[in-house]
C-alpha cells in the first residue's frame, strides 16, 4: 500500500510564508512524488493525526505477566513497540485513586498564573493575550500527560485570526501514541508498525508544527503504577466475589415431602424470597439461615487496596497526606512542602517546553512573540498579619493610590482623608504643635 494512502492529509496545509517557502519532494512507494512546495500537494498531505489507520483498542484481562511482556516489547532496540504497553496504560488510567492524585496535581499547576516578559524584564500584556486561549491550556494538559504516558507528540493546529484580529491556532492535537516511534523519530501508518516504513517527524516541514514532551525512551509513570493497579483490580474483584458468596446467610429449605410439586413450590419460594419474604409451608417443612463465619475479608482485601492506594500516592504526589488522612499538623506541613517542590519541578519543565519549543515555532509562523520569555507569575504569599504589617509600613511612608485598595478589596475607595493634625489653625499661622495642644486642652 502506498504511503499516501495511509498518510492522507499528513502535512498541515498552511498559508504562512514559512510553509510556502518549504521545498521538499517525497517519492512514494508507487513511484509518484509529492512536492510540498505546491499547495495542491500539501492539501493531500494535511495532518499527522488525520486518517492514520487507527485500530480499536483491544480490551482484555491484564496481569503482571502481560505487563512484563509489554515492557519488553517497548524497550526492544531494533523494533520498539509500545502498542501492548499502551493498552495496559488505558486500564491503569481507569483507577479512581490514581485519577484523583493526577487531578489534584494538574489542578495546582494549571491554576498557576503566567506572564510573558520582554528582554528587559517588563511584562508584555499584548502578548499575554495570545496565550490566554483554549489551545494553550490544552497544550499544557497534553504536556502534563507525558509525565504518566511517557513521550508525547503534540501537533499545533492551523494558524487563524480571532475576532479581535490576534493570531491564534485553531487547536492542538495529540498524535496517536501507538503510531509514534520516538526512539527513531518516526510516525508509522499502522499502530505498532515497523519504524522503517514511517515518516521522520523531526525533519522540516513536519518539525515546524510538532512539539515533543518527554525523552524518546521515557515510558512514563504508568509503567510503575501498573504494578499496583493490576493487583488492586483483582483484589476488588475477589472481594466482590467473596461478598456474593458469603455476604448474605445461606437459606436452606428442608421438607419430608416427596411430592415434586411441593418441592418445586418451595424452590420457587426460595428463589423469589426478598427482604419482606414470607412462606406458607407444610407442617414438616422448615427454612434455616446459615450465617457465614468468615470475617477476614476486610483484612485480606481492603488492606491490599489501601496499600495499593498509598503506593500510588507516593508515586504520583511523592506524599500521602495531601490526599489521604494524616496524623499530625507538623507531618502534614512536611508533606505539603514536598508537594510544593514537585509542583515547581513539573511547572519548570512546562516553562522550558514553552520557551525552547513553542515560542520559537510561533515566531517562525509569524506570531509577534520574538524575544519574549514565558514564566510563571507566582505571587508572594503573606500571612494576614504580615500583609497588614506591609501595608501599614507603606502607608506610613508613601502616598498610596486609593485604587490599590479598591481593586484588592473591592471597596469604593475615594480620595484619602486628610489628617486633622496636619491642618493649621486658620489665618494666625499656628503650627501643627499648637493645633495638637489645642485639641487636647
Amino acid at each position: 500500500m502506498p504511503i499516501i494512502d495511509s498518510f492522507k492529509k499528513m502535512i498541515p496545509g498552511r498559508s504562512t510564508q514559512a510553509r510556502t517557502e518549504t521545498h521538499r519532494v517525497m517519492r512514494l512507494k508507487d513511484g509518484s512524488t509529492i512536492d510540498l512546495s505546491k499547495k495542491a500537494d500539501r492539501e493531500r498531505f494535511r495532518k499527522v493525526v488525520a486518517d492514520l489507520q487507527r485500530q480499536t483498542d483491544f480490551l482484555a484481562k491484564r496481569d503482571l505477566a502481560e505487563w512484563r511482556l509489554a515492557q519488553q516489547a517497548a524497550i526492544n532496540v531494533q523494533q520498539p513497540n509500545r502498542q501492548r504497553l499502551y493498552d495496559i496504560y488505558r486500564d491503569v488510567e481507569l483507577d479512581l485513586h490514581l485519577s484523583g492524585c493526577i487531578g489534584q496535581l494538574q489542578g495546582f499547576i494549571l491554576g498557576k498564573a503566567f506572564k510573558l516578559t520582554r528582554p528587559d524584564g517588563t511584562p508584555d500584556e499584548d502578548a499575554l493575550a495570545l496565550f490566554e486561549t483554549a489551545w494553550f491550556k490544552q497544550l499544557l494538559r497534553y504536556a502534563l500527560q507525558a509525565r504518566y504516558w511517557g513521550h508525547s507528540l503534540i501537533q499545533l493546529g492551523d494558524v487563524t485570526h480571532r475576532e479581535d484580529g490576534l493570531m491564534t491556532f485553531d487547536g492542538v492535537e495529540l498524535v496517536p501514541r501507538k503510531h509514534v516511534v520516538p526512539e527513531y523519530g518516526r510516525v508509522t501508518p499502522l499502530p505498532g508498525g515497523n519504524w522503517e516504513t514511517g515518516i521522520s517527524y523531526r525533519e522540516s516541514p513536519y518539525s515546524d508544527w510538532l512539539i515533543e514532551m518527554g525523552a524518546p525512551d521515557d515510558l512514563g509513570l504508568y509503567l510503575k503504577a501498573a504494578i499496583q493497579t493490576i493487583p488492586k483490580k483483582y483484589a476488588m474483584a475477589f472481594w466482590d466475589a467473596f461478598a456474593e458468596m458469603f455476604g448474605l446467610p445461606i437459606r436452606i429449605a428442608k421438607t419430608a415431602s416427596r411430592d415434586q410439586k411441593d418441592i418445586d413450590e418451595m424452590a420457587k419460594m426460595m428463589e423469589t424470597m426478598g427482604y419482606q419474604a414470607y412462606a406458607v409451608l407444610p407442617a414438616d417443612a422448615e427454612i434455616e439461615l446459615k450465617e457465614s463465619s468468615r470475617g477476614d475479608a476486610f483484612n485480606v482485601y481492603d488492606k491490599r487496596v489501601e496499600r495499593a492506594n498509598s503506593e500510588l500516592s507516593k508515586l504520583i504526589l511523592q506524599v500521602t497526606m495531601t490526599i489521604e488522612d494524616g496524623s499530625s499538623l507538623s507531618q502534614s506541613q512536611v508533606h505539603l512542602k514536598v508537594l510544593d517542590n514537585l509542583i515547581y519541578e513539573i511547572a519548570d519543565s512546562l516553562r522550558d517546553m514553552v520557551n525552547d519549543q513553542l515560542i520559537p515555532k510561533m515566531v517562525k509562523l509569524g506570531f509577534p512573540v520574538k524575544g519574549l520569555r514565558f514564566d510563571w507569575d507566582d505571587p508572594i504569599d503573606y500571612t494576614p498579619e504580615q500583609q497588614l504589617a506591609v501595608e501599614q509600613m507603606i502607608l506610613n511612608n508613601y502616598e498610596v493610590d486609593g485604587s490599590y485598595f479598591a481593586d484588592k478589596y473591592g471597596l469604593p475607595v475615594r480620595e484619602r482623608r486628610q489628617d486633622p493634625f496636619s491642618m493649621t489653625q486658620g489665618g494666625d499661622g499656628d503650627s501643627l504643635q499648637n493645633a495638637r495642644q489645642g485639641f487636647f486642652d
